[in-house]
């Protein structure tokens, strides 16, 4: 089978103004970044607001292991398979983060015959999104340190600044540093450090965002650090908000492309799945729900971290109800769930991995079975898919459409990486049908419940714990932001995302075990409260073989290395 840059490259693609017209989308209302990509016009949110509505659609997953579980290029194969049933679908995905493209993934397009094209457009720069939320993010950070170094009429605590700097490259060694080095001159001395920008509470803001006035608003709502009366100094305080809005006028329009048959794809924002929360962009979904019959959307990670952000975050912000949700798994997943096999990143995989074994899938179904009860919690729909691999045994394909079919759930087995679009016709059938099923979509928890009481309820419902044990300076910052008015916000918890326990080295569906809260932060801007549980990491590092290595540029000038 051809690589996936060799695809990319192969595919016949279409003008984009003739992918916007066939979603609704006059040229007015375009503006080209070259040939891989063009800015919708948040004017087509008011444009489209009296079509009817699509059918909405979650991808979602099992927990990740390294293996991968496909979860993007299901997405991306669900969507072109509605165009083959002669139903117009629209996807929309985040931007791949160069941290990781460089760092572990060497790409997040999708793959094979299911992917979004220009793949190398999508996964370096695109249209610069990812370097004006950084730079957004940035300018807060020097005006911050510059309102202190410059007489500091607000009073604010240098020892309470809380607002890191961002970076879209995973660098260890800026993890924790010290600014300000060098005399008067330079600055205050002080520790900090660098989060990757997909962290960063600017990006989650431009997610969630519904207007480039609501932009404005959240941007100045943002907290930077607390005055010597334990009051907060906020971005709009600073006066930092203006400029930070006037940088981001541009990214907070979504990103118009094409998978390699042609399905439209709006690409818009990239918020990490396990430290912010994990989705695309609310205006890319009210753009993409008037102009099709039925809009995917994909969830960072499993079902416990990016779907439960999208159900009580994203859904809360948007006021758009889901009708259902895709759970996507695959043999190796479940079989690596089951405990049974030692598989880490970049090394060899165990050869009894591919031996015939539907015994071992069903050891693992735990982890599944837990992920379709998360996404019943809130009242939704789940289709399992299963993302099918050359080597996958059809009884061990078999297996897991009996546990879904134990579970009372529709399934189908999809050959969309091979296939494309009729690979997953299946699969969009049985979406199809889980969509007409009466809605039941509810939040998790309402927003007056305390804060603690909001991560025990994840805690307990989501994650399977026994309760969560909160940490002395956990409780104290949970009490202040009570105290300041913010106990009324949703949760974003992060933790890992390999397990659904906050230890990573555990899979399937633990029990007897505690949640682990060390830490909260408070994303005023964003609207959410971020509880960090367990060994959390906001800037990731490189391994001692990062795809960085393998990325070049060939005697033609042609990008190499990409996957």
């Amino acid at each position: 089978m051809p690589t996936d840059l060799t695809i990319s490259r192969s595919a016949v693609v279409q003008p984009l103004d003739q992918i916007a017209a066939g979603m609704g989308i006059g040229t007015h209302l375009l503006e080209p970044y070259g040939r891989a990509a063009a800015k919708i016009s948040l004017d087509a949110v008011d444009e489209l607001a009296d079509r009817p509505r699509a059918r909405y659609v979650v991808v979602t997953a099992v927990t990740p292991t390294p293996l991968g579980e496909g979860k993007t290029t299901t997405t991306v194969g669900l969507g072109q398979a509605f165009g083959v049933l002669r139903r117009r679908g629209v996807i929309a995905i985040r931007q791949p983060s160069m941290g990781p493209t460089f760092g572990i993934k060497g790409g997040a397009a999708g793959g094979g015959y299911s992917q979004v094209t220009p793949m190398e457009a999508l996964n370096l720069h695109l249209t610069g999104d990812m370097h004006a939320v950084s730079a957004a993010h940035n300018l807060l950070a020097a005006m911050t340190d510059n309102h202190v170094h410059q007489g500091n009429r607000l009073g604010l605590d240098p020892l309470s600044i809380t607002w890191r700097r961002v970076l879209d490259v995973n660098d260890r060694d800026l993890r924790e540093i010290v600014t300000g080095l060098g005399g008067r001159a330079h600055g205050r001395p002080r520790q900090t450090g660098f989060d990757i920008t997909a962290a960063s509470e600017v990006m989650a803001v431009l997610a969630l965002a519904s207007s480039l006035q609501d932009l404005r608003a959240r941007l100045g709502r943002i907290v930077v650090g607390y005055t010597y009366d334990d009051d907060p100094v906020t971005a709009e305080m600073i006066k930092a908000a203006g400029a930070m809005a006037v940088i981001l006028r541009e990214a907070i329009k979504p990103n118009l492309m094409q998978t390699v048959e042609q399905t439209p794809v709006l690409v818009h924002c990239g918020p990490f799945g396990n430290i912010a929360h994990g989705n695309s962009s609310i205006v890319a979904d009210r753009i993409g729900i008037r102009a099709a019959d039925y809009l995917v959307t994909e969830a960072g990670f499993g079902a416990d971290m990016g779907a439960e952000r999208f159900f009580n975050i994203k859904c809360r912000a948007s006021g758009l109800v889901p009708d259902a949700a895709v759970v996507v798994t695959t043999v190796r997943a479940l079989k690596a769930h089951s405990g049974k096999y030692v598989v880490k990143a970049g090394k060899p995989l165990p050869e009894e991995l591919f031996e015939e074994n539907p015994d071992d899938v069903r050891a693992g179904a735990a982890n599944l079975r837990k992920q379709i009860a998360n996404v019943r919690l809130h009242g939704v729909p789940p289709v399992v898919a299963v993302n099918a691999f050359p080597t996958d045994y059809a009884s061990e394909q078999q297996a897991i459409l009996d546990i879904a079919a134990e579970e009372g759930v529709r399934a189908a087995v999809s050959t969309h990486f091979a296939d494309g679009g009729k690979g997953a016709v299946q699969l969009a059938e049985a979406v199809m049908e889980a969509c007409e099923e009466p809605s039941g979509f509810g939040f998790l928890y309402d927003d007056d419940l305390p804060l603690d009481a909001k991560i025990d309820v994840i805690a307990r419902q989501v994650y399977g714990a026994d309760g969560i044990d909160v940490a002395p300076a956990a409780r104290r910052q949970l009490d202040r932001y009570e105290r300041h008015g913010l106990g009324t916000l949703p949760v974003c918890i992060a933790k890992t995302h390999l397990s659904l326990s906050a230890d990573p080295s555990l899979p399937g569906a633990p029990t007897g075990w505690r949640l682990p809260v060390r830490e909260v932060r408070a994303s005023v801007g964003a609207g959410f409260i971020y509880p960090v549980c367990g060994d959390m990491r906001t800037m990731p590092a490189l391994s001692s073989s990062p795809a960085a290595e393998r990325i070049d540029i060939d005697e033609d000038g042609q990008i190499v290395g990409l996957r």
